[in-house]
């Protein structure tokens, strides 16, 4: 067993964390962080912005066209060239074309078991692993358990995700408990997001505390926090008050960060996009040619400003940012949809790196952009794409990664992979691996008292790192 000293001579946090994952052999999370004190090694601020594109999007209209297929199989659009020899993209992403030397396109990405939320995209596993026990945890909630303190002024993990993911409850976070599960603002006020009929039930199911506001009691809201002089006259009382009485050391660790965030206000301003520049937040916005949304599910030219909300939180303290932009689930009308949708996402996309990169986060910020699966390959009778569980897309980059580079090969239909296959668990070995986590040597432990490695199987992306 290593002891302070050798810790001393040089470890690296994700040495550290290799060392604390090995079962019974290893250490106790609060004797690793001990030993990381006494180290002198302390948390970066590496971070993840998990972008889910609601509803699985389609590989042909995205990063995988098929322009020399029959029209049935490659649609309505053709197919342009990128900025890597030779690589070409689908004609609705011209940006994503332009700066493909600022991503890693991912073709076969594989494993999919078909359902139809974000839970796979959240974690890397079925909802069914574990069921007995909870379920396996989302990545954001593992971050929060290994990384998040009470007293820090933002949650780790927050979830703004809407749609299918919400209903869902996507971002769950398993058999590590509810003290684990993600801070999720009600962000239905800045983008609103219809939900399929079905959906509206599946949602009223999970309650009234499935999203979280910022409030412990009726008169400490947002609207409260945004007012700065009763913030600086009411929120010193507050602690005073909170201490005095012992209530911070009754209340458990949910409460505790839930005050935290509250008395800083940090939080709150994070999510105020009235508090940035307004260039930057126009910035965000997506050039439109129409007032119509894609379907009365879909995002619109706004929904971009997710992902400044992303960065924001980030600047704040948050470790793991989902968000989703919807709705890919095309089964009538993917040209129409796509048409309109597409070039949202690539916009996004592209400002959202860029502004990164500005800000000197983009090494330290790792974006993933991918869905529960991909579409069929042959168009069905109402000009749509069904699911494919079989193949999908995925775009990467950020986190000191190595962009400009296609990983994957698909046949001629896009319907499977038939060089480099990449699994969901590939890609979060791969995103645990920016944060400094070896996600296959940590363990968890389960409510059964049985440690749990945080991934069972997938290897990290070689030809990334």
């Amino acid at each position: 067993m290593p002891s302070i000293e050798s810790f001393n001579a040089g470890y690296s946090r994700r040495e550290v964390l290799r060392i604390g994952g090995f079962g019974a052999m290893g250490l106790s999370l609060a004797r690793l962080f001990e030993l990381e004190a006494a180290a002198g090694i302390t948390s970066s601020r590496k971070a993840i912005i998990n972008v889910h594109l609601d509803g699985g999007p389609p590989q042909h209209e995205t990063i995988d066209p098929k322009p020399h297929a029959a029209a049935e199989i490659r649609g309505e659009f053709g197919a342009i060239s990128s900025a890597l020899p030779g690589v070409h993209i689908g004609e609705l992403m011209p940006k994503l074309a332009m700066e493909a030397d600022r991503w890693a396109l991912i073709r076969s990405l594989t494993g999919s078991v078909g359902r139809h939320d974000a839970f796979q995209c959240q974690s890397g596993y079925s909802a069914k692993d574990l069921s007995s026990f909870g379920g396996r945890p989302a990545m954001g909630c593992v971050v929060a358990k290994l990384f998040g303190q009470a007293d820090d002024p933002a949650p780790a993990f927050i979830d703004i995700m809407q749609g299918r993911p919400l209903a869902r409850n996507s971002a769950r976070p398993g058999f590590l408990g509810p003290a684990y599960q993600p801070f999720r603002p009600d962000i239905s006020h800045m983008f609103h997001r219809e939900l399929e009929q079905g959906m509206k039930s599946e949602l009223a199911r999970l309650g009234e505390h499935h999203a979280l506001s910022l409030e412990l009691d009726g008169s400490l809201t947002l609207a409260r926090l945004d007012r700065r002089s009763q913030l600086l006259n009411g929120f010193d009382r507050l602690r005073e008050e909170i201490d005095a009485s012992g209530m911070m050391d009754a209340m458990n660790s949910f409460h505790q960060q839930a005050t935290g965030i509250l008395t800083s206000g940090k939080l709150a301003a994070a999510l105020d996009l009235s508090r940035e520049d307004p260039r930057i937040v126009q910035r965000y916005t997506a050039p439109s040619h129409s007032e119509e949304l894609a379907s009365y599910t879909s995002d619109g030219p706004t929904s971009p400003q997710k992902f400044l909300l992303a960065r924001r939180l980030i600047e704040a303290g948050a470790r793991v940012v989902s968000v989703s932009i919807s709705d890919f689930d095309t089964h009538s009308n993917n040209f129409g949809r796509m048409k309109t949708l597409l070039p949202i996402v690539d916009y996004g996309l592209s400002v959202l790196v860029s502004d990164l990169e500005e800000r000197g986060m983009l090494d330290d910020v790792t974006i993933v952009a991918w869905g529960e699966f991909g579409r069929t390959p042959k168009i069905n009778a109402k000009g749509g794409r069904d699911h494919w569980p079989s193949v999908g897309p995925c775009l990467i980059t950020g986190g000191g990664l190595k962009t400009g580079q296609v990983i994957g090969e698909t046949d001629r239909h896009a319907a499977k992979a038939v060089n480099r296959p990449v699994t969901y668990k590939d890609v979060f070995a791969t995103l645990y691996r920016t944060l400094g986590i070896e996600a296959r040597d940590i363990t968890l432990t389960d409510p059964q008292g049985r440690p749990q490695y945080v991934l069972d199987e997938g290897e990290v992306i070689s030809e990334l790192v």
